[in-house]
Formats: structure tokens, sequence, C-alpha cells
């Protein structure tokens, strides 16, 4: 049987690229998909992340 975990990540698109990539280079297993929280209109922005890792 395969394992997933789902890890949430908050971020601020503009301020938090090498945060991410940091968190992205410590996971263990394979990152399958990232999945973007987009809040709606009129301010419209990424506050969190969905990542999807398929563990080994």
């Amino acid at each position: 049987m395969k394992k997933y975990r789902i890890h949430r990540f908050d971020l601020r698109m503009t301020t938090d690229q090498h945060k991410l990539e940091d968190f992205l280079n410590s996971l263990e297993g394979e990152v399958i998909a990232i999945v973007p929280n987009v809040t709606p209109v009129p301010a419209t922005f990424v506050n969190f992340l969905l990542i999807v890792e398929k563990l080994g």
C-alpha cells in the first residue's frame, strides 16, 4: 500500500520563495502535487499550499 503525507505550507508569494525551496528540499519522499489555495477577488493571492508527498 502506498502512503502519502499532505503538508500545509503557509506563505506570502512575494517573500517566501527561499522558505518553500528549503522545505521542498527537506522532504524525504517524492512530491506528487502542489495545490495552491487562491483567495477570492478582489485581492486575489495564494495564502497557503497543500503539498502531497508520496512516502517510500
